[in-house]
């Protein structure tokens, strides 16, 4: 993970903290999702080109179909190829699209509510931008079984797209995904990334 989107993730808890919201540990159960919605947007912008994709829609020629697409990967039929789209447009579909994959990971991952926000985001990062990553596979499977480590792992065979009409490794997807894994393998360690380095980060 870069310096730069690590210390972004770093900002996030610690306001989150700063707030009350004690979300990167423990605490009221819809503070600790909605920082990890905090999180995983700041992984999703990063990852979309940084935020350069606000404004005018364009089409993800790695995409499957190849969908108009704006903000950070926001599709469907929300997409208006004619419309420009304002950072506050963005942040409406892409909080409400974040707040479908928690629907679908509270849904699909049973010990959900045992994970700290930057384990929940590295998830709702997956269900964001592979909504079929948690329905029926090996890293659901594990994390049910109580393996999150070896869950985490999993994250790192998600990196096909369609390119040309072929399934093709994607080197950004792959450095999404080493992020989405460290977040989940070793930020979820009890004692890792505590309070005091959180503390750090604060403005």
């Amino acid at each position: 993970m870069s310096p730069d989107l690590r210390n972004r993730l770093l900002a996030v808890a610690a306001a989150a903290t700063l707030a009350g919201a004690g979300a990167y540990q423990a605490g009221e159960q819809g503070r600790i999702d909605d920082t990890a919605i905090q999180i995983s947007r700041e992984v999703g912008s990063y990852y979309e080109s940084s935020g350069r994709h606000i404004g005018k829609p364009y089409v993800d020629r790695a995409g499957k179909g190849q969908p108009w697409t704006v903000c950070a990967g926001v599709t469907g039929p929300s997409v208006v190829p004619s419309r420009y789209y304002t950072p506050q447009d963005c942040e409406r579909l892409e909080v409400a699209m974040y707040r479908e994959a928690l629907t679908v990971a509270r849904a699909s991952l049973v010990h959900w509510e045992q994970y700290n926000a930057f384990v929940r985001a590295s998830f709702l990062d997956m269900a964001y931008n592979v909504p079929s990553a948690l329905m029926g596979t090996t890293l659901q499977a594990k994390a049910n079984t109580g393996d999150l480590v070896g869950a985490c792992m999993q994250m790192s065979r998600w990196v096909y797209g369609t390119f040309n009409g072929r399934k093709t490794r994607l080197a950004g997807l792959a450095l999404r995904r080493d992020t989405t894994r460290e977040l989940c393998a070793e930020w979820g360690r009890d004692g890792h990334f505590s309070a005091e380095l959180i503390a750090e980060a604060r403005p």
